[in-house]
């Protein structure tokens, strides 16, 4: 029905260019801000991105208001 590009190995690769897109700008972004690098790959589990958007949008706060 799908040709073999089914959700066998065609939706291997989407998971894993998906998880890419997510993890190559954290990996840029967050040692700017003193967290180190490897933190991007929290980004894979779901909702992991949005927790590392707001840990970033809000690193000033948490470190004690100094910018």
């Amino acid at each position: 029905m799908y040709g073999g590009y089914g959700m066998g190995g065609g939706g291997l690769i989407w998971l894993l260019v998906l998880a890419a897109l997510l993890v190559v700008p954290f990996w840029r972004i967050l040692p700017r801000n003193g967290i180190p690098s490897w933190v991007a790959l929290v980004a894979i589990i779901p909702l992991g991105a949005l927790i590392l958007l707001w840990v970033v949008a809000f690193k000033d706060q948490l470190d004690g208001g100094k910018a």
